[in-house]
């Protein structure tokens, strides 16, 4: 009797420190969901906006005008937006409050306090900047089919598209934590002008990656960047007869960055947080 109360007692205290931390975890991500809702307009402005004049300027006036071929926005540019939108609202959805929260606000001291280590934080961040990113694809899709008339569809290529975009956004997110973790406050604007622009038009999100074989260190240089595989998923299951990457080595690439940027991201905010 005395061995199992021995026991009893002894795991008592772990399993209730666990049931704390699981319950705050689902608190904050709870609250982060409720804001999101709440806010919803301020998300479809910041999803819409770059994308939409993205899509407008390249396939619509363009095509008006004659410069490019209509094929062009739905076989290249629309899947590269929808990867875009996934890649780009996960990053600026955790960096920049991130900044805010460690530089002026400290409104993260409020998480730090909260009975939970200080990476399942960090994972909370990470989880609803990828939730982010994938509403933000899933809205561009509805809004590129208006803007284009229609948009290239394949049932049974879903779990392709849902798979890349769910790997690009925590791509994205990871990159957002780290950035919002390492860089000074004072100079995330100019920090994010040297990150973003080159991760932008580096990703072949408006081109396929094998026709650049003319140019081959361009090729080099966007094969660096990890939008390039979620571009290049997105456009396998969108639309499968345009030349692209293999859909298995876009995978693993991702796979591949997703653990690189979640660790440096969850290492660098937890120097940040002790510091």
């Amino acid at each position: 009797m005395r061995t199992v109360a021995a026991r009893t007692a002894g795991t008592e205290p772990v399993r209730s420190v666990g049931d704390s931390a699981r319950r705050a975890f689902l608190a904050i991500l709870w609250r982060d969901l409720y804001v999101t809702g709440k806010e919803f307009w301020v998300l479809l402005v910041q999803v819409a906006l770059t994308p939409l004049f993205m899509l407008f300027i390249f396939a619509k006036v363009l095509v008006e005008q004659g410069s490019v071929s209509a094929a062009y926005g739905h076989n290249l540019l629309l899947p590269g937006i929808i990867a875009l939108s996934a890649f780009l609202t996960s990053l600026q959805s955790v960096a920049f409050p991130l900044v805010m929260e460690f530089g002026w606000t400290k409104e993260i001291e409020d998480r730090l306090l909260a009975p939970l280590p200080t990476d399942l934080v960090a994972v909370e961040k990470l989880l609803m900047a990828t939730m982010r990113g994938l509403i933000a694809a899933m809205l561009m899709y509805p809004i590129g089919a208006l803007v284009l008339g229609s948009a290239p569809w394949h049932p049974d290529r879903i779990p392709l598209l849902l798979l890349a975009l769910l790997l690009g956004a925590w791509v994205g997110a990871g990159i957002g934590i780290t950035i919002g973790t390492l860089v000074p406050p004072a100079r995330i604007s100019l920090m994010f002008g040297l990150i973003l622009t080159p991760l932008m038009f580096t990703g072949a999100t408006q081109y396929a990656w094998p026709l650049l074989d003319t140019m081959r260190w361009f090729q080099v240089v966007t094969a660096f960047n990890p939008l390039t595989y979620c571009a290049e998923a997105v456009r396998a299951a969108m639309v499968p007869t345009v030349p692209h990457i293999r859909p298995w080595i876009s995978i693993v690439a991702l796979v591949a960055s997703a653990a690189l940027f979640t660790a440096t991201g969850v290492l660098s905010f937890r120097k940040r947080a002790q510091s």
